[in-house]
């Protein structure tokens, strides 16, 4: 079997039946495909959800609980050559997803591939930004250096096996595996044509535990990474500028293009940050500039992407728009 897809989930019930029925409607043969649900405590329906489009459902207890502890346990029962790693949150946006995804693992390129992920009309424009910066339009395989995404991602059950996730970490987790596989020479894929809708339907204080989380998780894999209170300034007072402006350009008006959304939502980005990471040791400010800074490259700036779009559910039997490659956006 080539694809066991891992999917973990805490109350995702508000995007995983267009999560399952997407998979469902991917261009492999449904007998090559099995999917992995491990659920750390759902209280919604989650779990119903996923049994009603036939996943193989575990659990993990919330005091058990790690990203890396989970993805391994799921992986410990996954039989595909290949563990395809998306979040419960998230939605691919075509049906070659799988495939595309997960060619370079199969074909022998790379050990460790991850694919762009992008926002829709409901998203937070600083963080379609953030989707901008990190996950450009342009594949590279491989890549230079060690960034990883498991939101998205594909890995070598075999270099799985080996390596395993390290599950002390409060995140980063695919970062930390994926730099510890260039140290051996192994490489890491960017496939920008397997991209996914990311939604991160959080509160203020959520996004700033988990950007405070994500920097405690640096902490071990950057340890000459710092913040200080002038960075988290310069960096605000920077974002919040060219977040509007940028949704000013682009034509957009709705509540994630707002200033004072723009504003709270990069706020609570920088804050979280500092304080998971205000003990580390001095970078240099090259390195700072190029770690933090909150600008994508002038093209992923450009990308059509960042204009609004919004996505509709994908249904059963339906066909997508599109030359059969997108299940969803319709450009305003």
């Amino acid at each position: 079997m080539p694809y066991s897809i891992i999917i973990r989930t805490l109350n995702e019930a508000r995007y995983l039946d267009d999560l399952m029925t997407t998979i469902a409607l991917q261009d492999v043969p449904r007998t090559e495909v099995e999917t992995i649900l491990i659920d750390s405590g759902s209280t919604d329906a989650t779990c119903d959800i996923a049994a009603r489009h036939g996943c193989r459902i575990t659990r993990i207890a919330k005091a058990d609980f790690s990203f890396g502890r989970s993805l391994n346990r799921a992986a410990a029962l996954a039989r595909g050559e290949v563990l395809v790693m998306i979040s419960g949150h998230c939605v691919p946006v075509g049906r070659d997803w799988l495939r595309l995804l997960a060619a370079p693992v199969l074909e022998g390129r790379a050990a460790y591939s991850y694919g762009r992920q992008i926002g829709d009309d409901d998203s937070n424009y600083s963080e379609r930004r953030i989707f901008a910066k990190y996950f450009p339009p342009t594949s590279h395989i491989p890549q230079a250096g060690f960034f990883c995404n498991n939101a998205n991602a594909a890995l070598a059950r075999a270099v799985w096996q080996e390596y395993a996730f390290d599950e002390d970490l409060t995140g980063l987790e695919d970062m930390e595996l994926a730099q510890r596989l260039t140290m051996r020479g192994l490489a890491i894929g960017y496939v920008a044509e397997a991209p996914i809708y990311h939604h991160h339907a959080e509160t203020w204080p959520g996004v700033r535990r988990r950007f405070e989380r994500e920097a405690i998780a640096l902490r071990k894999i950057m340890p000459q990474v710092q913040l200080s209170r002038l960075d988290v300034a310069r960096f605000v007072v920077s974002s919040v500028a060219g977040d509007w402006l940028n949704a000013r350009h682009n034509g957009v008006r709705g509540r994630g293009g707002r200033l004072g959304q723009i504003a709270r939502y990069r706020y609570n980005q920088y804050l979280g940050s500092f304080i998971g990471n205000r003990d580390h040791c001095k970078l240099s400010q090259a390195a700072k500039e190029r770690f933090f800074y909150p600008t994508p490259t002038e093209k992923a700036a450009a990308d059509d992407w960042l204009r609004p779009h919004r996505r509709t559910p994908p249904h059963e039997g339906q066909q997508p728009a599109g030359k059969g490659k997108e299940l969803s956006p319709t450009t305003r």
